[in-house]
């Protein structure tokens, strides 16, 4: 049974995704703040986070960037706000998903059984990939460079994974959403710039001219040279 935090200080909100996610089998908390939330995640560690932008104590920007500087937690942020940087800056704190309010309570669950459905699913043990000094183990989650290991976000791995398992094959920003994040995604594909941006941070020597996920001008990205 998976866990879910769910961070969001309007009452009807908390009862009706408790609600459907609790009907659904998951075991649900939830909490009116930010930070409640954080000192929840101290001596409980979800599964997932459901966490609203407009909190009365912190943004939830604030909450996100403090839950991904501790932990691989995966977040899908709820807002009611509908500017384009709102979305980005969550994206960039380390949020994985976002939904805007109002939202369909069938929409959220969807959203929420297929990222746990993609960071759940069963690799080959046996698996890794080493590749000009990064070693991808595939069953339990981890990114080595040069023998230290280097944190991503749950959203990062899935990219990584994507584009390593098929060297050399250039995705369009479309084929990794679908492929990566494991539904037909209807946000804006620019999510995935934005993600690539970060992760290019963490694990190339110059971001500007990287080695590992090489820009394909016009097309979208691939793994490694030609």
């Amino acid at each position: 049974m998976k866990n879910i935090l769910v961070v969001d200080d309007e009452p009807a909100i908390r009862d009706l995704v408790q609600m459907v996610l609790t009907r659904e089998g998951y075991r649900v908390t939830v909490v009116p703040d930010g930070q409640t939330a954080l000192d929840l995640l101290r001596s409980h560690k979800p599964d997932l986070i459901v966490l609203d932008l407009m909190l009365p104590d912190m943004s939830g920007h604030e909450v996100c960037k403090k839950v991904t500087e501790q932990y691989q937690i995966p977040i899908i942020m709820l807002t009611a706000k509908h500017e384009v940087v709102d979305k980005v800056l969550g994206l960039e704190f380390g949020a994985d998903d976002y939904i805007t309010k109002p939202f369909d309570a069938r929409e959220l669950l969807a959203r929420i059984k297929a990222l746990l459905r993609r960071l759940t699913k069963q690799e080959d043990s046996g698996i890794n990939i080493i590749y000009q000094g990064l070693e991808i183990n595939l069953a339990n989650k981890t990114v080595y460079k040069n023998g230290e290991l280097i944190s991503l976000t749950p959203r990062e791995f899935q990219l990584l994974e994507v584009l390593a398992t098929h060297h050399r094959r250039t995705f369009s920003r479309d084929d990794l959403m679908s492929l990566a994040w494991g539904y037909e995604y209807s946000g804006d594909s620019r999510a995935v710039d934005i993600h690539i941006t970060r992760l290019r941070k963490k694990i190339e020597d110059d971001s500007s001219q990287p080695r590992y996920i090489v820009t394909v001008y016009g097309f979208g990205y691939r793994f490694g040279g030609v």
